[in-house]
């Protein structure tokens, strides 16, 4: 054996290629074999990579699961309410690692989206079943998200998105009332808190098993007004945040109407 600065040359009678004690071995045709030294490396497991849609499908199903834990007991309905607090808290993780890792996408937004939509009437559905909040609070959260998102989908087939210089809602106002970080923070704060509350009030006031027992019709009645103004107010302003994309979105509706070009050319024009 021949020993060089950074290599090892083995006089062999074959040819192939061998690891011998982290050495690379490269056999030349000749019979020749260089055994060049390189770095040890250690094995490790790959690590997961958390990308905004995969929060967001975490948020839906912890979501579910908070759901599906009210109304069993009055501790279950605690342990929700702390669900009901990571659902929204991942709401912020999945924005926060799209700014900070570049992760956002058109398609991503619309994930976000449609996640934020599963868990509001989740919620207001529930809440409304069991009586605590009026029927039209989940009726007016599915018209309204369903009405936006379908003018958010025309907008995306003309090449309109959310943000950047194609973006839907040109206006600052309609911006900042949208998509700035004081709207969707109020918005997510609002939503936390009212889900919470509600939460709240079935484990300590609600049913047989509840956590403070019997209560004074003057408290409960206290405790139910705090409940229907903060479900409006979150209601309210779900409906202002929206009204911007209704009144942007209506012009690429309108574009799909019957006779709108027409009414669009001067009189006289050929078509």
């Amino acid at each position: 054996m021949v020993r060089f600065a950074d290599s090892v040359a083995i006089r062999m009678s074959g040819g192939s290629l061998y690891l011998i004690e982290k050495k690379l071995v490269i056999v030349v045709s000749d019979g020749l074999v260089f055994a060049n030294c390189i770095a040890r490396h250690r094995t490790r497991a790959p690590m997961m990579i958390w990308t905004p849609n995969k929060v967001t499908f975490l948020r839906v199903g912890v979501g579910f699961v908070s759901v599906g834990l009210f109304g069993r007991n009055a501790w279950l309905n605690l342990l929700a309410v702390a669900l009901t607090v990571a659902t929204i808290g991942l709401d912020v993780l999945d924005g926060h690692i799209a700014r900070t890792k570049r992760m956002a996408t058109p398609e991503g937004a619309q994930i976000d989206i449609l996640g934020d939509r599963m868990v509001e009437n989740m919620y207001f559905t529930y809440f409304a079943v069991v009586g605590m909040v009026s029927l039209w609070l989940p009726m007016l959260f599915f018209a309204r998200g369903a009405a936006t998102d379908f003018l958010r989908g025309l907008a995306m087939k003309s090449g309109q998105f959310g943000w950047g210089a194609s973006a839907m809602l040109p206006n600052k106002w309609a911006r900042a009332v949208v998509a700035s970080r004081w709207s969707r923070g109020m918005y997510a704060t609002l939503k936390c808190l009212c889900f919470c509350y509600l939460g709240l009030e079935l484990a300590l006031t609600q049913g047989p098993v509840a956590l403070l027992g019997p209560v004074t019709p003057d408290l409960r009645a206290a405790i139910r007004l705090g409940a229907q103004l903060l479900a409006w107010a979150t209601a309210g302003f779900c409906v202002i945040r929206g009204v911007p994309v209704l009144l942007e979105g209506w012009k690429y509706f309108a574009e799909k109407l019957p006779g709108h070009s027409s009414r669009q050319r001067p009189e006289g024009t050929a078509a």
